[in-house]
């Protein structure tokens, strides 16, 4: 009888905004918007990071793998979200769907690694200045970023392997924007356990582990910075990790708020608390990767000279 309740699904239904037409066409608008904000903000980033050679440095090597990073990690769900807000068929075939879990897993686990990474470099250049061009030399810092792509791909790939070869019974429907793996799991008509034990292992490692590293580089930093007699010195010094600290404090902040935030159990079926979980889901997705380039933008005096040389030097061409 187990298996006659199973079929071999083509496709997944998202559901999105299903229940509230009225609300799509907004939404379309204003993410929309934010990802050409995106698109424009980080790509700006990568290109001033290229073409200024002040910033061939390690930190600016890890922010223009931050700011490719947010591009790739919004395009593998915000065009087909976009679409799915003007269509009736909201569907998705198998195949799309774990492509887009892989890559938006993938992207995800990477952006937590090297965020870890760059809190190291932030630690390095503050409390050891003098060996921070021996430590943070080509050979450590281009290793370092390859590293968290490939640990990013890996997880990603293991998940998304251990997923797509669980049965799935007639169920297909998505209660998500996009194929958030846990959302996919939840789908498979078998135990779940052994998937769920993986993804808390790898959840430690990827995530926890490097916040860790975040959180005890910042207390040395930190540390180290009160030691600065003047405080010229302090600003001076604190001013070089300030918009990674926002960045940081940003990007665990809104997912400390949407998986640890209490549900009451009264409205844990609730249509709209249910549709507000998404919306938060959907914005988290697209905020962080916003608000990254205008943050080192704004707070960063290197990056600021930077862009005024490079429109400067436009105009003048002209």
């Amino acid at each position: 009888m187990e298996w006659e309740n199973q079929t071999i699904l083509v496709e997944f239904f998202l559901k999105g905004l299903s229940g509230y037409p009225s609300l799509e066409l907004l939404f379309f608008v204003l993410i929309l918007t934010m990802y050409v904000v995106i698109l424009l903000g980080n790509g700006t980033l990568i290109l001033i990071s290229i073409l200024d050679f002040h910033l061939h440095t390690p930190m600016y090597f890890f922010l223009g793998n931050l700011s490719f990073l947010d591009i790739c990690y919004t395009s593998t769900s915000i065009p087909s979200t976009l679409v799915s807000f003007l269509s009736e068929r909201k569907t998705i075939s198998f195949s799309g769907c774990a492509v887009q879990m892989f890559l938006g897993l993938a992207m995800g686990t990477t952006e937590c690694v090297l965020l870890g990474m760059m809190a190291f470099d932030r630690y390095v250049a503050i409390c050891n200045p003098l060996r921070y061009p021996v430590i943070m030399s080509k050979d450590s810092f281009v290793p370092m970023a390859a590293g968290s792509w490939i640990i990013g791909v890996i997880n990603s790939a293991v998940q998304t392997v251990f997923v797509v070869r669980l049965p799935f019974c007639r169920n297909n429907v998505i209660n998500h924007f996009s194929c958030e793996i846990l959302a996919v799991m939840k789908l498979a008509c078998a135990d779940i356990s052994g998937n769920e034990f993986i993804m808390l292992v790898a959840t430690t490692l990827f995530t926890l582990m490097p916040l860790l590293l975040i959180v005890i580089s910042y207390s040395l930093i930190i540390s180290s910075i009160l030691k600065i007699p003047t405080s010229e010195g302090r600003s001076k010094a604190f001013s070089t990790c300030s918009a990674h600290l926002t960045v940081v404090i940003i990007f665990y902040g809104t997912i400390l708020f949407m998986y640890m935030k209490p549900k009451s159990k009264e409205t844990l079926n609730s249509d709209d608390l249910d549709a507000t979980d998404k919306l938060i889901s959907l914005f988290y997705g697209v905020m962080t990767p916003m608000m990254n380039p205008l943050i080192y933008s704004l707070r960063n005096k290197d990056v600021k000279e930077a862009m005024k040389y490079l429109f400067s030097r436009r105009l003048f061409s002209k």
